[in-house]
Formats: C-alpha cells, structure tokens, sequence
C-alpha cells in the first residue's frame, strides 16, 4: 500500500470562535488559521468547516480594518476558495501551482459537510480535474462537468426523503410544520420533495425558512425574525416538524427553546416532535455548550448509516494537544471544550482561565460538546480515507504493471495525473473493518441506506441516539423502510403515546370526511354515513355498501351476515297459504264429486259437463300449484312454478270461453235458418280448450329452452336479508305467459257479458261475467303488487292471486249450482227447467 499523509485546511465556521489579527498584504493573501501538513509520497487534502468567525463587510467608504474579523458571522465562499488555492501552494507562499523539486499536489480532497462547500471549492478543483469526495450533503451544480469530479460519502437524497414520507405515513402524521434552510437546497426541497408529500395526503401548517445570518447592523432585525419564526412553530397546531437543514442548522434550532422561553410560550406547545435529516448533526456554538437540549427529547432523526469501529474510542482518548504539536484544530477545541489555555502568544488575554495540562480526559466532557462514539459523519470520512486509499493503490499497480508489459524499469509516480484516480474511485468496491461493503453506484453515490434514530436525552443533558429502524434501498420494496415503533421514545408532554399530528380529530367509524371550504385537505369535518353505508376506518373518504350477503349494523361502522330467508312451511304465513290451497283443492275435488255423481241431472248436461269437469280440474290443479311457491326454491320447482300455474289457468280460463262461447252459439242456432247449427257441438269446445293451451305451451317451451327460471339470491331487496327465489329468467317471457292468460279472461269476460241477457235455465252467463271480472280485477291488481313487494312477499302476493282467482271462478260459477243439486233438488229437474224457460 502506498503511504499518504492526509492535509487539512481549515475554513470557517464550527466549533471555535476566534478572532486573531492580520495586516493586509500586498504579496499574500489572508492566511489560512490553520494548516496541518506532513510530508509523504501522496497526499490526500481535507477541508472542513471548524472555526466561526466574525467580520465586518467591505463598503469602501474608508480604509480596510486593520482587525481582520469583526462582527459578521457567515460562511464565506471566498475563504472556501482560498483554502482551495492554498492546495496547490508550497513553501509557505500563496503561489497556485509552484512545485519545488518533486512536492506533489494532492491526489484527491475529502471535504464536508456543508453542500456549498463542495459547489464553491469544485469551482477551483474542477481546473485541476482533482477528485471531491464528498462526506456531506450534495452541492446541487447545473454543471455535468463538475459532477463528474465527485464521489459522494452519501446515498441518494432521493431514498432519504421517500423514508421521511414514509415514516409520516407510517404513524399517521398528516398535519406537519416545515423549516429548511434559507438557500437553494432549501427552495429545491420546497419545490420538489413536497409536492410529493402533498399526494399522499400529507398537510402544511407552515412552511418556513431559517433566518439567515447577516450584518450586525441587521441584529435586530435577524432576532424579531427569529422570535416570530417561534411563534409560528409553537403556536402551531401540528406536533410534528420536519427539520431539512445541514450541520449548522442545529445551532439555529436550539435558539428557539430560549426565545419560546423569554417569550413566555408554554412549556407543552414547546414540545415537538423534530424529524431531522441527515445533513444535520449536533454541535453548537461555544457559548450554547450549557444550554439546555431536553427539547430534543424524543425527535427522529436521519443518517448515514453507520457502525462502531473497533478502536475507535480508544484512539479518541489518546488524543491531546501536547501529543500533536502541529495540529492547531485540536488546541482551539481544547482550550474552548475544557475552558482553559495553552501557552502561545496570544494568551495574554486569557489570565483569567487555567492553564490546559494535556491531561484532560474527553470523556468527561458533556455529550453535548462532544462524543465519544462514532456519529454517521465521523464513520464517512473512516471510509472516504479507505476508499482513497484503496484506489490509489489499484491505480499505482495498474501503472506499475503496465511499465513491467513495456519493459520499463522506472517505477516513480511522477507521471500519475489526479484525474486519473477518478476511473478508479467509481470502481472502487471492498469490505471495512466492520465487515461492510463499501462502493459507490454509477452516480458516484455511497451504495448505502439510512438508519433512523431516536434522540433520548437524560436530565444532566446528555443524550444517546439509539437506532429504531432503517431505510435499505437495496432491500425489497416491502422491506425497504422498517421501523420498530414500540422502541421509540416520545417528548414527555405525550407521555409514551404516539404523538398525533392532525388538523382535526379523527373521523371516527361510521363518519366520512367532508372538506373544509378554505382550507387544507387535511382539515375537514365528519359527517355520519347515510342509511346502508359504513366506513370501517377512521378518515375514510367515502362510506361504502357492505357486501350483498352482509347489512350495516346500528353504529354504521361494520357489516353484519345476513339471514338466509324464504317462505317457508315452517313460518305462520306459509302455513296459512297452504292450508288455503288445500283447502280449495278440497273443495273443487268435492264439487268435481258432486258433479260427476249428478252427471245425469238436468243442470250438469245444461252446462256441459266435459267443459265443467276440465274447468274443474284445472282449478285443482292451479290450487295445487301454489305450493309450489312455499318451501326453499330448487331447480325442479323453479322450472314448474311460472309454468304449472300458467297452463293451469290457461285450461280454466279457455273452458270459460267455450262454454260461454258455445252457450251464445247454441242460442243463435234456435233462430229458424241459422248457420250455426254446424258450429254448435263437443268438437268446437274442445279446439278452443286445446287451441288456447298449445299457445300457452308453447309460450312456456320457449321461455323453458331460452331463458328458465333458475334458483337465485337476492341480497338486495331486503336490507338484513338474504331472500333465496327463483329467478325468472326472462320477465318479458313471465310477463308473455301472463299476458297471454290475461287475454284469454278480457275475451271470456266480453263474451260473456254480451250473454247476460240469455235465459237463466240454460246460461250462466252472467255468473262467468262476475267471476271473469272477479279474476280480471285479481290480476290486474296483483302487477303492480307484484313489483312493488319485495323478498318472500312477492311469492306471497303471487299465491294470493291465484289463490283468489281461483276461489273467484270456483265460487261464482259453482256455487248456484251446487247449492241447486244439494238443497234444490226439486229444481233439478227437466220439467222444471222447461217451465221456467216458458
């Protein structure tokens, strides 16, 4: 492996604040504060923000101040630039590009973690296609050709922000704050990340914007700016808060607490619950060390995934700035972290602290002004360093056995450009120390997820992150995000519920949201669900149906399983048409007895006994078949119902019609020279009888072989019911058969009203035309019935017309004539007849 020493230059801000004093030069520019360098035969450069300082802006109004920082606090790109330049000086002179003797230039610089670093240093990097590894954020460039210098210690963004929606949807938040940075990553995660949230139904109490650090001049305007920002958070409604920051942000953040304090906010409203990204990390000014962080107290946050590297703490803890004489970064964080000073010749003004032994122990200091254990950032640059060396040395033996296929002998480095190591750094692929696989995608992205932690603070202040999930982009998509919810630790003002963070109360079950008129769609009311619709899930849009075998129960909020029903011989209204339809089967087999008993009688031959014993027959037969109708439908009994009864009336009403129609014949052929005599006899009745029944058979065939009626269900008709029926088929063909029968009584009806009038001794007209218009009136009146019944009542309705009918025909053409047989006997006679037709 190749040796290298790692150089490092520092640039404002972090953790110090200082303020040295500088004359301006006309050879050099302002020095670098710090410079840590060590000689070898490759270097790899870092620069990274440390240091806060102060300075007063240029108007050129009047002389520059011989004090080189004053009272601004920034993050200046020009110092960003000219720590870049100073990477390619040597001899202590700013001269971009000397080279003494065989001094190299940095092979690759590692840099972080603010994104405008990398934006700013790449505009002098790019010149010298020097290799950026990158450990932060990504610097957003228009520019391909700078891109295509980086290597990013970061996974996609894209996962990171897919995760926080996610995490939104996994605990229910839908009402959240907002608060990014006040640059261009912040307007582009405004304008792009959110839009996304917004689909999946995700609201925006606010959206704000963190001051920006300006001129002292402008002090007063940056903290009414500040304390109106508080406001907004704490007074807002939403418990959750999405932080989109970078490393600095944290130090703005932990201003708010004290504002919300000073301005008298309670202490509940202060409670949130932050979810921050990765680019962020805890760290503070020098003064914020005491300040309190309990407000961090159960937030989330995202970072590069990492592990504890064996050693690690061990080497922290060896560290010191007696040990390290050329490191100045360490002496400044010495001095600030331990509150005491090391002997150099500005610390005349510092009588009033201790001296520093060296001795100090990094463990004893707060978590808050530092950690002992590796963050996500700290394990970046572990493997940036790594990955450096790894494809150096890949690049040095390519070089090396390409010289030995040529037959070279020279086996110096001098010839190896920077931008060659690029080609190298893409492909770097291998495991850490941890056993993990380090690589980079064809984006030059770390091949990574994020792990989501969870900020417990204890009451002296210090505080751990523990893990509670992950977002794995190269797992499945059902395995991508994982959370374990029951692990995370709320603030305290939820007492160890989940935290809600909606517009409004939930919709409960049997409610569907209604949109506020005005406002987000978040906000909205609860309106309860109309009669036969549920919701079974709070929020629900809609309310729904339940399925056809299911009804809504009281509370509308579930479905309950319907009862099978039909009518049945075990219920008191299927009892009860049976007994009816036996009942008058009975009746009509007595009077078909009497009649056949009194076959020779006067009144039986007057009437025509073939046509009377058929009429009675099929009146048996139509009583009989509504018992078809009762029981639980079957394929037979769906097929005979419609049909039975429909041939049943067909045949009773026909024999109406010729006995009427051979009652006016038989009269009209009296007339001396009539035509009608020829008619008159069994041949004419029996081919109306058999005519009128072969239309309706055959009306009966084609509605069999097309469309038969079949067993079905009706989850419809009745809400809490299931009514097992025979389906029709095709109503047009029921409604034919009816149709048709219907026909057959308006013309039996007619005939035998313009009969009437006959002699009563051989009519019995007009007792047809009464029980015609008794039958007519059944029927017409049973259609509209019909339809407008539902479940086993349309099969009631039905036997009770035919029933009905039935009894009508029976009762109104027999019962004189029984009654003559059996308590008139007298009448029952030949000569009687004669004498009263005379």
């Amino acid at each position: 492996m190749v040796a290298f020493v790692l150089l490092v230059l520092v640039l404002p801000p972090q953790v110090v604040c200082k303020l040295p004093v500088a004359r301006c030069s006309i050879v050099d520019p302002l020095p670098i504060l710090h410079q840590y360098y060590w000689s070898g035969d490759l270097i790899i450069a870092g620069i990274m923000s440390q240091i806060y300082m102060t300075s007063s802006v240029l108007t050129f109004r009047e002389p520059p101040s011989p004090e080189l920082f004053d009272d601004f606090l920034h993050f200046s790109p020009s110092w960003t630039y000219l720590a870049s330049m100073e990477l390619f000086s040597r001899q202590g002179r700013f001269i971009p590009n000397y080279k003494c003797d065989t001094e190299n230039i940095p092979r690759a610089v590692i840099e972080g973690p603010n994104s405008d670093l990398g934006l700013h240093m790449a505009t002098i990097l790019y010149m010298y296609k020097l290799p950026q590894v990158i450990y932060g954020s990504h610097p957003v460039t228009d520019t391909d050709f700078h891109a295509a210098f980086f290597c990013y210690m970061f996974p996609n963004g894209a996962h990171q922000y897919v995760g926080i929606l996610q995490l939104l949807l996994h605990f229910t938040w839908t009402w959240i704050g907002v608060l990014s940075l006040s640059d261009d990553n912040g307007e582009r995660f405004v304008q792009n990340v959110l839009p996304m949230f917004a689909e999946r139904g995700i609201c925006f109490d606010f959206i704000e914007r963190f001051p920006r650090l300006t001129f002292s001049g402008e002090f007063i305007e940056t903290v009414e700016e500040s304390s109106e920002l508080c406001h907004i958070i704490m007074g807002s409604t939403a418990s959750v808060v999405i932080v989109n920051g970078e490393i600095h942000s944290i130090m703005a953040l932990r201003v708010l607490p004290n504002i919300a304090e000073i301005e008298g906010v309670p202490v509940q409203a202060r409670a949130k619950v932050w979810i921050m990204t990765a680019q962020m990390d805890f760290t503070s000014f020098p003064f914020q060390q005491s300040w309190d962080v309990s407000f961090l107290h159960g937030a989330l946050s995202f970072a590069v995934h990492s592990r504890d590297i064996p050693g690690f703490q061990k080497f922290i803890q060896m560290r010191n700035p007696l040990s390290e004489k050329e490191d100045g970064f360490i002496k400044d964080f010495w001095e600030v972290a331990f509150n005491c000073y090391l002997p150099h010749p500005s610390s005349s003004d510092k009588k009033d602290r201790e001296f520093c032994t060296g001795q100090e122990k990094l463990e004893s200091l707060p978590d808050t002004v530092f950690e002992m254990s590796m963050t996500s950032h700290s394990y970046s640059i572990y493997n940036a360093i790594y990955i450096l060396a790894h494809a150096l040395h890949t690049m040095h033996s390519t070089k090396l056995k390409s010289r030995a296929r040529t037959g070279g002998i020279r086996w110096e480095l001098i010839d190896q450009q920077p931008w060659q190591l690029h080609h190298f750094l893409r492909s770097v692929s291998f495991n850490n120390s941890v056993k993990e696989e380090v690589s980079f995608d064809q984006n030059g992205e770390l091949v990574s997820g994020f792990d989501i932690i969870n900020w417990v603070i204890f009451p002296n202040d210090s505080f751990l992150r523990v893990k509670v999930g992950k977002i794995d982009p190269q797992a499945s998509p059902d395995k991508r995000f994982n959370i374990h919810g029951n692990a995370v630790v709320w603030p305290n003002r939820f007492n160890q519920a989940l935290p809600l963070s909606v517009c409004n109360d939930h919709c409960y079950l049997g409610y569907r949201k209604a949109k506020k008129e005005g406002e987000e769609f978040c906000c909205y009311d609860c309106l309860p669900c109309p009669e036969g619709k549920i919701t079974n899930q709070k929020d629900m849009d809609d309310c729904f149906e339940c399925r056809g075998d299911q009804y809504p129960n009281h509370d509308q909020d579930g479905c309950i399983p319907k009862e099978l029903t039909f009518l049945s011989y075990g219920e008191t209204l299927g009892i009860c048409l049976a007994t009816f339809s036996l009942s008058f089967a009975a009746i009509t087999a007595l009077v078909l007895g009497i009649f056949m008993k009194h076959k020779e009688t006067p009144i039986v031959k007057a009437n025509n006994r073939n046509l009377t014993y058929a009429l009675l027959l099929s009146l048996i037969l139509s009583f009989l078949c509504a018992l078809l109708f009762i029981g639980q439908p079957e394929k037979v009994t769906c097929l005979l119902r419609q049909t039975a009864f429909g041939m049943a009336f067909s045949v009773a009403v026909s024999s109406i019609l010729a006995k009427t129609t051979i009652v006016v014949l038989a009269f009209m052929a009296t007339k001396p020279g009539s035509r009608m005599r020829k008619w008159v006899g069994k041949q004419l009745a029996s081919s109306i009888v058999l005519s009128c029944s072969l239309i309706q058979a055959t009306i009966c065939t084609v509605w069999l072989a097309n469309s038969p009626p079949f067993p079905d269900l009706d989850t419809h008709s009745m809400p809490e019911k299931i009514v097992l029926e025979c389906n029709e088929g095709s109503a047009f063909m029921f409604y034919c058969v009816l149709g048709f029968m219907g026909l057959l009584a308006i013309v039996s009806f007619t005939v035998a009203f313009l009969a009437r009038k006959l002699p009563d001794s051989f009519n019995e007209a007009k007792f047809i035309t009464f029980s015609m218009l008794v039958f007519c009136s059944v029927w017409l009146s049973f259609v509209p019935t019909y339809l407008s019944t539902k479940g086993k009542y349309m099969v009631a309705v039905e036997i009770f017309s035919i029933l009905a009918s039935g009894a009508g025909l029976l009762g109104c053409i027999f019962s004189p004539k029984v009654y003559v047989i059996l308590l008139r006997p007298e009448l029952n006679s030949r000569r009687q007849l004669i004498r009263m037709n005379n």
